[in-house]
């Protein structure tokens, strides 16, 4: 997953702690700073000069040799690392990161490196990595929490569905309502799709496969009150969740957008979620953006994750329209769904900082 942003994010990296590191060795040789070294403590002086000839090669930076500074901290610069912080930028509006993710996470970045006094022996690579992690944590959110959700809020927690055409919402709501089952809650599924030809049937397939009742009407029937009926079996049978499916329909189609009014007022869902494909980029931050200024979302859904290498959306999504992630889809199969978490996508990133 996200194995393209993975390779480039290694290789800005590596830029970084060249840079950070060949500006290491001018100021051990006292260049760089306008200053002399000051000693943390006094040395013994040899007694012969060391022979150049025999002083071993510093190695490279992927075996991650530790900057020792022996006299002094290492001050970084601005200087230090403009152009390798130019080149990240690049590398995340290349991976489709939105414009104001990627201007956070350089900020954020510059600002743990910039001007910190770093301690004698510390790994470059570990300067590098931390200031990285700490950007990407604080872009990517905290993510939602659904089993929390559920397990402190007032029963049945009605979840409503929306999205675009095509981006593969009936099919989450399914992988939702079969994690959600094999987690301990009692499920029901409103097939509130009633205009596609076939969404009928693909939600009640769906239903079947993975033991969960779905309340229906007939192809053509009013959405609202198909999830009201299954608001009321939920309650009436003291179940724990609602999952309601809807048509997919996009933000600037004004009657569409009207109708998924109706069923808000009418269902009144504790969570509104946003479902859009990873693959879709910058055009899914955009759409979610649209969709959560017309109608409101609580929090986002992004399927084909396993087949973004880019990562965009995923790293852009909650920083930008200020709406957490909640699961990502990784497959076909109805536990391809995982929970998101931020750090367990950071580490995938960075490699574990390996």
């Amino acid at each position: 997953m996200f194995g393209g942003l993975r390779d480039k994010l290694r290789a800005a990296r590596e830029r970084l702690g060249g840079s950070i590191q060949a500006a290491a060795a001018t100021q051990d040789a006292g260049g760089s700073t306008g200053r002399e070294p000051v000693s943390a403590s006094p040395q013994p002086v040899a007694e012969t000069a060391p022979d150049p000839s025999s002083t071993p090669a510093a190695p490279g930076f992927v075996e991650k040799v530790k900057i020792l500074i022996k006299d002094r901290e290492l001050v970084v610069s601005e200087k230090d690392v403009a152009d390798a912080l130019s080149e990240l930028e690049m590398t995340l509006l290349e991976s489709d990161v939105a414009l104001p993710a990627t201007d956070a996470i350089i900020a954020s970045v510059r600002k743990n490196l910039v001007g910190k006094h770093r301690k004698i022996g510390e790994s470059v690579d570990a300067l590098v990595v931390g200031a990285l992690r700490s950007a990407l944590l604080d872009v990517l959110g905290k993510g939602f929490d659904l089993k929390d959700y559920i397990q402190t809020h007032n029963r049945p927690v009605k979840i409503l569905f929306t999205g675009v055409n095509g981006t593969g919402k009936t099919t989450t709501v399914a992988k939702i309502g079969a994690y959600l089952k094999k987690e301990g809650f009692t499920v029901v599924i409103g097939a509130g799709d009633t205009y596609r030809a076939g969404a009928i049937e693909q939600i009640a397939v769906h239903a079947e496969r993975i033991g969960i009742r779905v309340i229906q009407h007939q192809e053509g029937a009013d959405p609202s009150a198909v999830l009201f009926d299954t608001v009321q079996y939920a309650i009436s049978h003291n179940l724990d969740v609602v999952l309601a499916d809807t048509a997919g329909r996009f933000h600037n189609k004004a009657n569409l957008m009207s109708q998924l009014e109706k069923i808000k007022r009418v269902m009144k869902p504790d969570l509104v979620v946003y479902v859009d494909e990873a693959v879709a980029g910058n055009d899914a931050v955009t759409r979610a953006f649209e969709f959560d200024k017309t109608v409101g979302a609580d929090a986002v859904v992004l399927t084909k994750a396993d087949m973004d290498s880019r990562g965009g959306a995923a790293i852009s999504i909650a920083h930008t329209i200020g709406k957490p992630l909640m699961f990502l889809g990784v497959g076909q199969a109805y536990d391809d769904i995982l929970p998101f978490e931020p750090v367990r996508v950071v580490d995938e990133l960075l490699d574990g900082g390996a």
